[in-house]
């Protein structure tokens, strides 16, 4: 596809699923714009249509099918010319997804972006090509931010090892590859120049961050240290760290570091031994219990995620489950009920849970994480903290975030100012009042 000519001008790109999935597409529109095409934000107004889709767990892939089918009708009520779909749910379904939906007009995967080029002239001569090989996994191209200026994710690693019976990440995304040390504080300084103040380090698997290198050692508190000395960086987080890899070395510099948020977000998923097992996760309970305990006296919160409904979790193990939350009191935690995905072990083993158990379970644990949320976010009245200003809205005004709260994850804490504030400044805030999730500050100073 000729991108450069009269009637090729412009292109709109859907980006579905996670933060990891996020920068590639931000990745992607950089090599779109690099080609003389223009972002638009209105469907209707792109000669070109890009879905990247997520095909995580089933409502993940039945959102990135609808949106297909409604980017779809643009080539009849808009004037887009080619539709194009990327990311995870492409990579692994290409076949059907081809077969079922004519409208597509080619299919990239998660490891082929540097034949972006050859899949837009193939479409151009009337072919539909499919590109899943396992091409470069971290290609040096520019960058085009798609949410605020002032923050913005740094993608370290990609796919994974763990081979957790219950996840398709590693079908999907391949081995554990983790990206060149260089390169990643290359695009951090970058970013900084660019306005970027806040970067959050994201991966599968973070804190294996270069283990896979030629000594085998984990690299993410180097890595911290060295986006940390970045001038124009004020503040710096990391998540999806395990808990037999979050090591003291990196609890000691997520602590010694000023700019690092002291934050770990640890999937633990459970915590019955017996069930940990069966998921096939790296470490036991009294690990876990290990890292969480070495975490508190380093003064660092700890965000998790739970599942619930896994093949053959009893009544007494989802006890003993609520029982380890209530008695942990989690700063953050999220759960889901458990998904059976195509491939994986855990989709073949005969006892699973019956759904009305599994959401039965999800509303109890999630019921009882509430009032915990409440009780911490309560003793947080009266102190003072530093906010990064994110927006306003219309209803409630003004809103940021502390260190203590990850983007797109976590709560948000309401300003109250008398003067305006621009999204990306920093404030100092006395917090005055809390809920379950979110919190209410007066900006001070």
């Amino acid at each position: 596809m000729n991108v450069s000519s009269d009637t090729v001008r412009t292109v709109g790109l859907l980006s579905l699923g996670c933060a990891k999935n996020l920068v590639d597409s931000e990745n992607l529109l950089g090599q779109l714009t690099q080609r003389g095409l223009r972002i638009v934000n209105d469907p209707a107004e792109a000669d070109v249509l890009f879905v990247n889709t997520c095909g995580f767990i089933e409502s993940a892939k039945q959102e990135s099918i609808d949106a297909i089918f409604e980017m779809a009708q643009y080539k009849t009520q808009g004037r887009c010319k080619k539709l194009f779909v990327t990311g995870c749910l492409a990579q692994r379904y290409p076949d059907a997804l081809l077969s079922e939906i004519p409208e597509i007009d080619g299919i990239m995967g998660v490891s082929d972006y540097a034949r972006l080029d050859q899949m837009l002239s193939d479409a151009n001569d009337g072919l539909r090509p499919c590109y899943i090989q396992d091409g470069p996994r971290f290609l040096k191209t520019p960058r085009v931010l798609t949410n605020a200026g002032y923050t913005a994710y740094v993608k370290i690693s990609d796919g994974c090892n763990n081979r957790c019976t219950f996840c398709a990440i590693p079908l999907i995304r391949g081995a554990y590859a983790s990206r060149p040390f260089d390169d990643i504080v290359e695009e951090c300084r970058t970013l900084a120049k660019k306005g970027v103040t806040e970067i959050t380090l994201i991966a599968q698997d973070t804190s294996r961050y270069g283990s896979d290198f030629g000594d085998g050692h984990f690299l993410l508190p180097e890595l911290l240290e060295a986006v940390s000395a970045i001038d124009e960086v004020h503040w710096v987080r990391v998540l999806y760290c395990y808990p037999d890899s979050s090591d003291d070395r990196l609890l000691d510099a997520i602590e010694r570091l000023p700019k690092v948020a002291k934050y770990l977000d640890l999937p633990l998923q459970h915590i019955d031994d017996a069930l940990l097992k069966r998921m096939n996760r790296r470490g036991d309970a009294a690990l876990i219990r290990d890292r969480i305990r070495a975490c508190r006296e380093r003064g660092i919160l700890v965000r998790t995620t739970m599942i619930v409904g896994f093949p053959g979790e009893t009544d007494a193990q989802f006890e003993e489950l609520a029982d380890f939350v209530r008695e942990t009191r989690f700063d953050r935690l999220g759960a889901f009920t458990y998904s059976a995905e195509e491939g994986t072990p855990a989709a073949r083993m005969p006892d699973q849970v019956d759904e009305d158990v599994k959401q039965a379970r999800l509303d109890q644990l999630m019921m009882l994480q509430q009032g915990i949320s409440m009780e911490l976010n309560q003793k947080r009245v009266g102190t003072v903290c530093e906010v990064l200003v994110d927006g306003r809205d219309e209803e409630h005004g003004l809103y940021g975030r502390s260190l203590m709260e990850a983007p797109e994850s976590d709560g948000i804490i309401w300003l109250k100012s008398d003067r305006p504030l621009e999204p990306g400044t920093y404030v100092r805030a006395k917090i005055t009042d809390a809920d379950a999730y979110d919190l209410v500050a007066e900006v001070i100073g």
